[in-house]
């Protein structure tokens, strides 16, 4: 990601860290809404759950300049994901939601171009998890 992209992640997210409470609940009630298959993949106590997502996003805006440095973390999350039951097509669904929680709780100053920046980066984790989780499958 260019340095642009960066600062824009970097300061949607310092405007919405705030709120990250409300966007990591926002994300999964709109997550089990629209995918309501993935909710028997988590646990039925989400509070554990939703610290570990809001603390993996503020990794991810730490190191938006160099998402490289993530990639034994993600690499091995994807391995864990395998294990309980994650499929590729989950992905998008997960990345689209996230994007549209951020956008609702971020309201007004939230525009397309954020949401291509964040996509952008969500899109690179993915690819990061899943290129490990399809290694593991091949094995």
């Amino acid at each position: 990601m260019d340095n642009q992209t960066v600062s824009r992640i970097r300061s949607s997210f310092a405007l919405l860290a705030p709120r990250g409470q409300e966007v990591i609940d926002t994300f999964y009630e709109m997550l089990f809404s629209k995918a309501p298959g993935v909710r028997a993949l988590f646990p039925r106590d989400m509070a554990k759950q939703k610290g570990h997502l809001l603390a993996a996003v503020g990794l991810v805006v730490k190191h938006a300049d160099n998402l490289g440095e993530l990639s034994k973390p993600l690499a091995e999350m994807g391995q864990r994901h395998v294990k309980y039951g994650a499929q590729p097509e989950h992905y998008p669904v997960v990345r689209d939601t996230m994007v549209e929680a951020l956008a609702k709780v971020a309201g007004p100053v939230w525009n397309a171009q954020l949401a291509a920046d964040w996509t952008g980066a969500l899109n690179a984790v993915a690819a990061a998890m899943l290129a490990k989780a399809d290694q593991r499958k091949a094995a």
